[in-house]
């Protein structure tokens, strides 16, 4: 079962002392994530205020950093935040060195045209859909068979029968439109450790790590990536 850690996320780097915006910090942390069980990896890349940011020199240190430190495969975010559509498109048609795969959030301004800039440089394309609406968005995408993977992303979320209800709604819709696409189930902050159990117990890929969540399943925070890598792997291993 794939477990891929990501590493950062948009999240404040003052929240964690492994969130530091150094290409060699995110590379270690890869290193130890992997070396606990990831089988790939996923990050924000960082301009020099730790602002996420896909300009070509700034993704180029990111994505080299981590490729020289694992040989398993290299995404990124393509996320509104750091630009409108555009902006994104600019800057992918000008990285250097190629993530392996990037994520688009179907339910964003310009999300089909940033696919196709992604698709013409020949990175793998992760779906991320939050939401009923981000699916509907999704099942219109022209380049809908060519994603790798749906990332089910399940928000912010207490309520273990809400999350399990949405989980249900998106992983079963993104299967009926495409039934061989890989779905990837992950939550975010208090949905976290519910919908990676959701993911374990319906054999579904998943992912950990900082921009997930800090906390381990027990609430307590986690050193870095890999000791949240290492709970979902020994949480599959029950």
């Amino acid at each position: 079962m794939l477990v891929k850690a990501c590493l950062n996320g948009a999240r404040d780097v003052s929240a964690h002392p492994r969130l530091r915006p150094d290409p060699g910090v995110l590379a270690a942390e890869a290193a130890a994530s992997v070396a606990a069980g990831a089988a790939a990896v996923h990050l924000h890349p960082k301009d020099a205020d730790g602002r996420d940011s896909l300009a070509p020199g700034d993704l180029d240190r990111f994505v080299a950093a981590a490729r020289a430190a694992v040989d398993v495969p290299v995404g990124v975010t393509t996320g509104a935040w750091t630009g409108d559509a555009d902006a994104r498109i600019a800057a992918i048609r000008g990285w250097r060195t190629l993530p392996d795969f990037a994520s688009v959030n179907a339910h964003e301004e310009g999300a089909e045209r940033v696919a196709a800039t992604l698709l013409d440089r020949g990175v793998g394309i992760e779906a991320g859909l939050w939401s009923v609406a981000a699916l509907e968005r999704w099942l219109r995408w022209p380049m809908r068979s060519a994603c790798m993977r749906v990332l089910v992303e399940i928000p912010d979320l207490d309520d273990r029968v809400a999350i399990e209800r949405l989980a249900r709604r998106l992983v079963d819709g993104a299967r009926a439109a495409e039934p061989s696409i890989e779905v990837l189930l992950h939550g975010e902050e208090r949905s976290t450790w519910r919908a990676i159990d959701l993911a374990l117990a319906w054999r579904l890929p998943t992912r950990a790590g900082l921009e997930d969540s800090t906390l381990l399943p027990d609430g307590s925070v986690a050193e870095g990536n890999a000791a949240l890598v290492r709970a979902v792997v020994e949480r599959a291993a029950t």
